[in-house]
């Protein structure tokens, strides 16, 4: 039985879900592997335009899993360094996979998103977080550091140093609305509504272009990494560009013109 799901929940939008509830969808090598074929599958899926991400039941994720982790794949023959490093490759490189998807990735937090679980939060586009949401990495408080998958350069970036070494120093835990006060969503709504609310904004961008979408992630994204304004309005160049030469532009004029909303297909 799969742990990630796949289902088509608007025109476009797929709803990727961690499927195992009774472990909180904590991070077994098992769940990871199916998040990184369900990843492949929603990527290379030329109708889908946007990624909502969830977790089953009343969590979104816990973060890793302590009790039945598993091994990673390939690994049964390695010995205990080199096993070491496969399975921490393989679990930190999730959040690049999230990364690297073509289309946005809108995250619907309830409950749960410790850990791991918050990293996986950080590695969407958007955050929206129900009423009941609770973040915490809690890696520093089972005795390991408070920094894996990437949170140690995604969370002072999503909301500064002060706050992120706050957070990951004490292990302290941080609920929707001081979630929402400090940036780190950019949306609070009650669990009820939650998902309706994420599909809604993935249908908002499932009308603009398809490619607008993807370049735009992919800048905003590659913005973060480079060392200058100019390397940044150097890059936005470049894809303003390309994207210039579809026809998007003469159609979002034609539909000024004919007060309608425009229609892209590119």
């Amino acid at each position: 039985m799969a742990l990630v799901s796949i289902t088509t929940v608007r025109p476009h939008v797929r709803q990727v879900t961690l499927d195992n509830p009774d472990r909180l969808n904590s991070l077994s090598f098992a769940l990871v592997a199916d998040f990184y074929a369900a990843l492949e599958d929603v990527g290379s899926d030329n109708d889908c335009r946007v990624v909502v991400l969830t977790g089953a039941g009343r969590a979104f994720c816990s973060g890793l899993e302590l009790e039945h982790a598993g091994l990673p794949p390939n690994s049964a023959d390695l010995g205990r360094h080199l096993m070491g490093l496969r399975a921490m490759e393989f679990m930190g490189g999730i959040v690049p996979a999230l990364r690297n998807l073509p289309q946005p990735v809108v995250a619907a937090i309830k409950g749960p998103a410790y850990g791991g679980g918050m990293c996986l939060s950080l590695g969407a586009d958007i955050r929206i977080a129900g009423r009941s949401a609770v973040f915490c990495g809690a890696g520093i408080t089972n005795g390991l550091t408070g920094c894996e998958l990437g949170v140690s350069w995604l969370l002072p970036r999503a909301i500064g140093t002060a706050r992120s070494n706050d957070i990951l120093l004490t292990g302290r835990k941080v609920d929707a609305d001081e979630a929402g006060r400090i940036g780190l969503v950019s949306e609070v709504t009650e669990d009820d509504t939650l998902m309706t609310r994420a599909y809604e904004v993935a249908e908002q961008m499932c009308a603009l272009s398809p490619l607008g979408l993807t370049l735009t992630k992919d800048t905003l994204w590659g913005a973060l990494e480079v060392g200058s304004l100019q390397t940044a309005v150097d890059l936005e160049n470049r894809t303003q560009l390309l994207a210039g030469h579809t026809g998007n532009l003469r159609e979002a004029a034609s539909a000024f013109r004919e007060k309608r909303r425009p229609v892209f297909t590119e």
